[in-house]
């Protein structure tokens, strides 16, 4: 198995490429190891490791977040030695119950229903079609969470979460776009959950 790297523009993040599917749908984040422990054995695994500060899982790929001052040198081995044999022994990346969880809560963030409004509709395509693809592509993810008053709310995780430019990609990149698509969107903010 051969695993690729790729840096992010979170320089405490790196995205690891185990070139086969990760996440079937839905993403995933993790801050703590407890938090892992219940649902993800790959999680778990890599925060067994005290550099590792923060794991996404994405459709195909890895992004771990490391402690402030650790350098990558010493602990991508280590990262790339525990998803290797994780993926090579056939493991689950997520919990049955966790990963059906997972679903359901893409579902109701990403799928446009019945109760949403049309602008409500519009601004999770536009996120599905044109901003999440980009922003996987960085190691992370975009989840809406609310539209009110013209203001559209939205959750960073991964790469994106805490990294130096997220504030430039949400008012120069997402803001613009829905903007450009949807006049009634008059900002985008960040929210944590």
């Amino acid at each position: 198995m051969f695993i690729q790297t790729e840096i992010t523009p979170n320089p405490a993040t790196l995205k690891f490429l185990p070139g086969c599917e990760v996440m079937p749908s839905g993403s995933a984040e993790f801050k703590t190891g407890d938090e892992a422990e219940k649902n993800s054995p790959l999680a778990h695994k890599l925060f067994s490791l005290p550099e590792v500060r923060g794991i996404f899982l994405g459709k195909d790929f890895i992004s771990v977040t490391k402690a402030e001052d650790t350098d990558w040198n010493d602990l991508k081995p280590a990262v790339l030695d525990i998803v290797m044999e994780h993926f090579t022994l056939g493991h689950p990346v997520m919990l049955d119950e966790a990963l059906d969880a997972v679903r359901n809560d893409a579902e109701k963030t990403h799928a446009p229903s019945d109760l949403d409004s049309e602008i409500v509709k519009q601004i999770k395509e536009l996120l599905d079609t044109h901003i999440r693809p980009a922003v996987a592509r960085d190691g992370g993810d975009v989840l809406f969470d609310s539209f009110e008053d013209g203001i559209v709310y939205l959750h960073m995780q991964g790469a994106c979460s805490g990294c130096p430019s997220s504030t430039m990609t949400l008012k120069s990149g997402v803001q613009n776009l829905l903007q450009h698509f949807i006049p009634e969107v008059v900002e985008v903010r960040a929210v944590e959950i």
